[in-house]
């Protein structure tokens, strides 16, 4: 009877508003939603993706895929966004490091998409290669759970150099950030990724490599905007913020900082 009621008392009204009240009652008889374009990662959207449909990229994410990086997980739109980056850091002098690489996933990708072995450039790969150092974690983030991402990770150093080995300007480094920061020779860096899962490592290459990035360089920050690195986010924020500048933050929880 009510529902009777109700139905009379909109045919009732005049034609737009009744139809603006049905619609916000029930959206979805009224109003078409086309299927998303892309949902991975943590990141749902229907606006364009025909990066994913390039030859260049798609054979250049198979290729990082294919180092067992990111088991379970699909993390393309972060991976263009890298390529997006290093393709820019092309033009500009200096050379490309990676802070946090695991199997090289995201550098694997990169070197293809860029033709690095076309490029006078060094490509410095720094990492423990056998995940988090526990001595790094400070109490916020153990507390959030992050000692479980031991668990992920398992040693690579090996497997890494493999992937590698046709490409004479990619170096290898193992050990611990910071400690290994000296070993990274380039005076001048034009793209920079970090991705360490944790503060102290992170802001430590943010700093130690900050004066050496070129004007226009981008730093690739993978983990700024993902839930329980808050600590990381907040970290970067002061980072770049006592330097003049800001982070922008990217629906693929990445976090991009621009050298002026």
């Amino acid at each position: 009877m009510l529902r009777k009621l109700r139905r009379a008392a909109l045919d009732a009204l005049p034609t737009p508003l009744s139809k603006i009240i049905r619609c916000i009652g029930a959206p979805n008889k009224f109003i078409h939603f086309p299927d998303p374009t892309f949902s991975q990662d943590g990141l749902v959207t229907r606006h364009n993706t025909d990066f994913m449909h390039d030859p260049l990229f798609a054979e250049s994410y198979r290729l990082g895929k294919a180092t067992g990086s990111w088991p379970g997980g699909e993390p393309a739109w972060r991976t263009y966004v890298a390529c997006w980056a290093a393709q820019k850091a092309v033009g500009l002098e200096g050379d490309f490091v990676e802070c946090g690489v695991n199997r090289g996933g995201m550098s694997r990708a990169i070197c293809h998409y860029v033709g690095f072995e076309k490029l006078d450039k060094l490509f410095w790969l720094l990492d423990t290669y056998h995940g988090l150092d526990e001595d790094l974690i400070n109490e916020e983030e153990r507390g959030q759970g992050r000692t479980a991402h031991r668990d992920y990770y398992t040693e690579c150093h090996g497997a890494v150099k493999e992937t590698f080995k046709n490409y004479p300007g990619v170096r290898v480094v193992k050990g611990v950030i910071p400690g290994t920061l000296g070993q990274v020779t380039a005076e001048k860096v034009s793209y920079l990724s970090i991705d360490m899962n944790c503060v102290a490592p992170e802001i430590a290459a943010a700093e130690h490599f900050w004066d050496k990035l070129v004007s226009g360089a981008v730093m690739v920050l993978d983990d700024y905007g993902f839930e329980l690195h808050e600590p990381q986010k907040r970290a970067f924020d002061e980072f770049a913020a006592q330097r003049g500048v800001q982070v922008l933050s990217m629906p693929t929880g990445q976090g991009l900082i621009f050298k002026p």
